[in-house]
Parts: C-alpha cells; sequence; structure tokens
C-alpha cells in the first residue's frame, strides 16, 4: 500500500507533475492499493474542470493505473473537497469519507486528510464548516465555472495573508483532536497530511505518521510517500525513493 498527499498539482508547475506521473508509472504499478489523502490539485473547482486539458491527463494517468489492477481510493483534502463523482470514474478510483479505517497484519490504521484536526486554528474550522455543507457546495457549484475559479483565487489570496499572520502551532493538528480520532476509531496507527511537516511521532501501540508536500522544483526537494509492505512494515520514502529514518 502506498500513501500520498500535498501534491497541489498545478498547470504552471511542470516539474511536480512530471515528479507525480514518474511516482505513478514507477512507484506505483507495484503496490495493490494507492491511497491519495488530499490536496492531489492546488485546487478543484467541480468536476466539469475535467474538461480541462491539463486535469484530463492527470485522471488519465490516475485511470491507467487502475487498469493495471491497482485500487485507488480519495479522501478529499482542504484544497479539492469538491471532486465528485466524475472524477472518480474517470479517474477510475473510489471517494471515501473523511475519516477511513483499514485493517492490516492485525492493525487499525486511520486515514485523514488532516485539516480537520486544526482545531486551533478557529477561522479556518468556521470556513470549513460552512463549506463542507452539502447545502453550499450545491449553490456553490451552480455558479459559472469561471466565476468560481474566480471566487478560489480570491479565497487562496486571503488563505496566504492569513497564514503569514498565523504561527506554525495554530496551523498544526492538535493533540486533542488527535486524542480524539484514535479514541474514536480504535486504531493505533494514524496517517494524514495537510501540515505539511513530516514526521513520526509516538510510539508503541500509537503511532501518527504525517505525509509530505511535494516541492521537486525547490533547492532542497521535498515530497514522498509511505509505503506498507507484504509483511506489514511501514515506510517512508524520500522523492527518489530512499527510506526516510
Amino acid at each position: 500500500m502506498l500513501f500520498i498527499s500535498d501534491l497541489h498539482l498545478q498547470v504552471d508547475r511542470p516539474a511536480l507533475t512530471e515528479a507525480f506521473l514518474r511516482f505513478v508509472d514507477e512507484r506505483a504499478g507495484s503496490a495493490r492499493q494507492l491511497y491519495l489523502l488530499g490536496d492531489l490539485f492546488e485546487y478543484w473547482a467541480g468536476d466539469d474542470d475535467l474538461d480541462d486539458a491539463f486535469h484530463t491527463r492527470i485522471a488519465a494517468a490516475l485511470r491507467a493505473l487502475a487498469d493495471t489492477g491497482v485500487d485507488i481510493f480519495w479522501i478529499a483534502g482542504n484544497r479539492d473537497f469538491l471532486v465528485g463523482e466524475r472524477f472518480a470514474a474517470a479517474a477510475g478510483l473510489t471517494l471515501l469519507p473523511e475519516t477511513w479505517v483499514i485493517e492490516d497484519h492485525g492493525r487499525r490504521i486511520v486515514l485523514v486528510h488532516g485539516d480537520a484536526q486544526c482545531t486551533d486554528d478557529v477561522k479556518y474550522m468556521a470556513f470549513r464548516a460552512q463549506v463542507r455543507q452539502p447545502g453550499w457546495q450545491q449553490q456553490f457549484l451552480a455558479m459559472p465555472l469561471a466565476q468560481r475559479k474566480a471566487i478560489i483565487a480570491g479565497l487562496r489570496d486571503n488563505s496566504r495573508k492569513d497564514q503569514g499572520e498565523k504561527s506554525y502551532e495554530i496551523m498544526d493538528v492538535t493533540p486533542q483532536a488527535i486524542d480524539d480520532v484514535f479514541a474514536q476509531t480504535g486504531a493505533q496507527v494514524m496517517i494524514h497530511g495537510h501540515t505539511h511537516r513530516p514526521a513520526l511521532h509516538g510510539s508503541g501501540n500509537r503511532l501518527r505518521y504525517v505525509l509530505p508536500d511535494w516541492e521537486p522544483e525547490a533547492s532542497s526537494p521535498r515530497g514522498g510517500w509511505i509505503a506498507i509492505g507484504d509483511d506489514g512494515a511501514i515506510t517512508r520514502h524520500a522523492l527518489d525513493g530512499s527510506v526516510l529514518a
């Protein structure tokens, strides 16, 4: 099993796109399952944007992977929560709820994107509660695509300004929210993204793995994935495939 998140794919970052396509071609094909844990795209304005050539290319790459027999699963992120059934069908993947538990080698492993656990960020949590409502989404998706993209661009500008004024602690998950997920699911392992702070937290029967964001074009390239092998071993990998401590 492979797990990735926070690629933030967009047409004006070709090096990132190529890194993702290499991962699909060279790494994911040997897996039984691939889990996309949110923010695969920088933003998603609605499934009618699948007609865009860039989005079609990404969906086609995932579909080709699925056609080889790899099961692909999707948990929405804070940037692409409007992905729906049309994209899922085109990409050959299964949409999952925002909290999902799998069992492997006698362990319960809970998967989330991670934004719902950043409960100290009160402003974001209020925004999240609004945009995750079916009524809000229905109203938003009824707007013309160009109008939706303009609104999203404004929201992204505001988000960048807000992030400059927030501490890392506020934008990180909170211990209580993490405790709640473990308690509610009975899991021994959690895998999530969102925070862009890759790490392994905990020990023994309570481990929390945080996925990296992807910036292969940076002076110090970032990115990678988490793998669970056939023997149940969980490993963290850099973009070049090397195993991290």
